[in-house]
């Protein structure tokens, strides 16, 4: 048997030219990380954000494509997961990992984003996690700390497990996992219920308006990732913006010196991961039903 290991082609493309990072080293970076970003990802399909040019040196926003389909026959460590789409009308075959050999296959494709569902297979239409996606309103980081703080108060009120993670863009994901009973609608409701009631409690520094010029440079509470085949960064996940930052989970004791969501990058993750385990590495052991989180939120 062959123990020849997958490797990536032009392993030195420049992905990153700001920080020198080529595909070989997002790969090494991958391999690093392989143990904790599997579990994450694990039975989640996948959308995949490629720069197969590399980013461009000032905004990543001109180069790359999203890529949500599987095409063909995939390399190993990756399978095909298929799908209704949200509105019925056919079957999208979404691409899944299985193993580390995927991971270094998403490097080969100079896939540097990885978005995963909120659901499972083959649970697909009944979501595990419950997400608020925070960005700072007009770059003020300091917001963004304390509506963590304030919806990961309301979450602890109502018997749900808050974890916390730097989305490596703008803002922070303040997450709780969930049993996967009910479906997305379902889910979609109680956020939305959680989120006006922390609006109505700070009316101040929060809001649920959609539109920007109602916010009145309040912090929009975003509830719209609990939808089914809506997607959020995984954690671990690089993310193609100057100098490689990464999504990274945080104890609730780093919040206080958090000042940026890039605050980590590809180089200092596999050091941090070195000195201490991954902060949601029992995320799934802390699982509340959603019909406990209706009644507490009916009390």
């Amino acid at each position: 048997m062959s123990t020849q290991q997958p490797t990536v082609s032009r392993p030195d493309k420049l992905l990153f030219p700001d920080a020198g990072i080529s595909k070989q080293d997002i790969a090494d970076y991958f391999g690093a990380v392989a143990e904790p970003l599997l579990d994450h990802a694990a039975r989640r399909p996948l959308t995949l954000r490629r720069f197969p040019e590399g980013i461009a040196p000032e905004t990543s926003d001109e180069a790359g494509f999203f890529q949500q389909r599987a095409h063909g026959d995939l390399p190993a460590g990756l399978a095909p997961q298929p799908a209704p789409s949200a509105d019925g009308s056919e079957e999208i075959v979404h691409i899944t990992l299985t193993s580390a050999a995927g991971l270094t296959a998403l490097a080969d494709m100079a896939a540097i984003e990885l978005h995963g569902w909120l659901a499972r297979a083959p649970e697909l239409e009944r979501p595990d996690r419950l997400i608020f996606d925070l960005d700072p309103p007009d770059g003020d980081f300091a917001a963004v700390r304390r509506a963590a703080r304030r919806v990961a108060g309301l979450m602890d009120e109502l018997g749900l497990a808050p974890h916390l993670m730097t989305t490596g863009s703008r803002g922070l994901h303040v997450v709780a996992p969930l049993v996967a009973t009910h479906d997305f609608d379902t889910v979609r409701e109680l956020a939305k219920a959680m989120a006006h009631r922390l609006a109505e409690r700070h009316p101040d520094e929060l809001t649920t308006a959609q539109r920007k010029d109602k916010r009145g440079g309040r912090l929009y509470l975003d509830i719209m990732r609990n939808a089914y085949g809506q997607t959020a960064i995984l954690p671990y996940s690089p993310r193609a913006r100057p100098g490689a930052p990464v999504a990274t989970p945080l104890e609730w004791d780093e919040l206080g010196g958090l000042d940026r969501a890039a605050a980590y990058d590809l180089r200092s993750i596999p050091r941090r991961l070195a000195q201490k385990p991954d902060p949601w590495a029992e995320i799934d052991a802390a699982t509340t039903d959603p019909a406990a989180l209706r009644a507490a939120l009916e009390e």
